[in-house]
């Protein structure tokens, strides 16, 4: 057997499943299902059609009415199952529909008009997996800039974080000063502020230093994270005194020490960081629509809202658009996640 399949089909039973098998993976399931439900939902989603989003009770999968094209037709005709009266049923087109009345064909004997009322018939319906969505989101919205945008901005937060965080992490682990620990419960204290409390005295900050409409606005207010600084200076902790020791009778300076092995060993609880940091700022929406007003600065998030307008919301091209802003997320986290484990399991260990 497969070891794959093996390991997901264990039972503590040798024969067959007991109780504590089937308990274990209803829970197993249940988790899996309150996951990873959303995100199949709005994947399925992004491709159906504004009315099949709307439908009451939702479909899991997009549909989309079966048409036919005919001869003497410039469109396609929607095709419906049609139940007459001696209960027959057979498969007609639409050519036109008036009030509760619709005139149809049978696509073998088109010359013959049959009318139906619309009460006494079914769309024939199957599952499309289309990318109008996508094609018409991307062109709906400039999406090659908003997308930029936001790549820049991620990237130069996430390596400016990881720049400060790390040094004051580095000095509050490895360095002994007046006031050490009082600065490093300040600065974890400060993670039970609001981001309320603080909005309005970095907007003015901002403002008067000019920063409005101007990436730097958004990157450096936020490069300094009490989270980041915590996870570190835990990591570092870990890491031998008498490293720095013998590299400073080496003769190394302190930058040195800091760039050559502090950083290197601490590499797991960067990338936990980093992992952190792009999430943070890859899906941050609110401070950017603060700092920004003109839409060529918007980052991705902002510019989704441009879809929601004040009396109509375009729902299908919304959720194509989340769905290509989720991807680079994905990716870095495919890629930084073996380290997840790593860095948060040895984060504090002695």
């Amino acid at each position: 057997m497969n070891p794959v399949l093996e390991f997901l089909t264990r039972k503590q039973g040798r024969k067959k499943l007991n109780l504590s098998d089937i308990l274990s993976y209803a829970y197993l399931l249940l988790g899996v299902l309150i996951m990873f439900g959303p995100i199949i939902w709005l994947i399925l989603s992004s491709f159906k059609t504004p009315i099949e989003i709307a439908r009451f009770p939702p479909r899991i999968f997009p549909y989309r009415q079966q048409t036919i094209e005919l001869e003497g037709f410039d469109d396609p005709l929607q095709l419906f199952k049609v139940t007459f009266e001696d209960g027959s049923t057979r498969e007609l087109a639409q050519i036109r529909r008036v009030g509760i009345e619709a005139q149809m064909i049978d696509p073998d004997l088109p010359d013959e008009i049959i009318r139906v009322n619309i009460a006494d018939r079914e769309p024939i319906e199957e599952i499309h997996v289309g990318l109008s969505n996508y094609v018409d989101g991307v062109r709906g919205f400039n999406f090659g800039t908003y997308l930029w945008n936001s790549i820049f901005v991620t990237v130069t937060a996430t390596l400016l974080t990881l720049f400060v965080n790390s040094m004051a992490a580095f000095a509050l682990a490895k360095y002994k000063f007046p006031g050490q620990q009082t600065i490093f419960l300040t600065m974890i204290a400060t993670l039970m502020v609001p981001l309320s409390v603080v909005l309005v005295p970095i907007f003015l900050v901002i403002t008067r230093v000019g920063w409005n409409n101007n990436f730097l606005g958004i990157i450096v207010p936020v490069a300094a994270t009490p989270t980041g600084v915590f996870l570190l200076r835990q990591y570092m902790l870990t890491i031998p005194n008498e490293l720095m020791d013998a590299a400073r009778i080496d003769g190394a300076s302190e930058w040195r020490i800091y760039a050559q092995i502090i950083l290197p060993l601490a590499k797991p609880a960067l990338a936990v960081l980093a992992i952190f940091s792009v999430m943070w700022r890859w899906n941050d929406f609110l401070w950017p629509l603060i700092v920004m007003s003109r839409p060529e600065y918007f980052t991705l998030q902002v510019g989704l809202a441009a879809f929601q307008g004040e009396f109509n919301v375009q729902w299908n091209l919304i959720l194509a658009m989340t769905v290509l802003s989720i991807l680079p997320i994905t990716v870095v986290f495919a890629i930084l996640q073996r380290y997840i484990t790593t860095g948060i399991a040895t984060t504090g260990l002695k």
